[in-house]
């Protein structure tokens, strides 16, 4: 297994810095394009909310972003310095309710876009698992496309 490893203080612009952590490992690793913006958007809302939420914006408080890479899928972790949260009692951001609110989606996002989603360390830790290969597509005509 490869893995690479990055911290970054705890400043809003940094996440620049993780863009092009993905961007290099998208061309290291030849990561799909398919996958790629999954992984961008989930990545870097999980390091934005260890700024803001886990660390608090504190500069002297680091951001840990590692990649693990097996055969079939990357893992990238997230970690954080902060005091962690329950991430088993979030509000969800499409009940009618929440719907006019301004943030509480990242979460919701970053679910739907990474295969797995796993915390640890009382929330202070998130590890987003993405799957290699896609499923294998049947390529024999259906009633469907028969009719079309």
């Amino acid at each position: 297994m490869k893995q690479v490893k990055i911290q970054i203080p705890s400043l809003v612009e940094n996440i620049r810095v993780v863009e092009s952590f993905i961007d290099n490992s998208k061309d290291t690793f030849q990561i799909e394009d398919d996958i790629y913006g999954n992984i961008m958007v989930a990545v870097t809302e999980a390091v934005n909310n260890a700024i803001r939420h886990g660390n608090k914006f504190d500069k002297d408080k680091n951001v840990y972003l590692s990649l693990y890479v097996e055969p079939q899928l990357l893992k990238f972790e997230i970690e954080d310095e902060g005091a962690g949260f329950n991430f088993d009692n979030l509000d969800d951001p499409t009940a009618p309710e929440n719907l006019e609110n301004p943030g509480g989606r990242g979460i919701f996002l970053i679910r739907h876009l990474a295969d797995e989603v796993e915390f640890s360390k009382e929330g202070r830790r998130v590890q987003l698992t993405f799957q290699l290969t896609a499923a294998p597509v049947d390529e024999s005509p259906t009633a469907d496309h028969i009719a079309a």
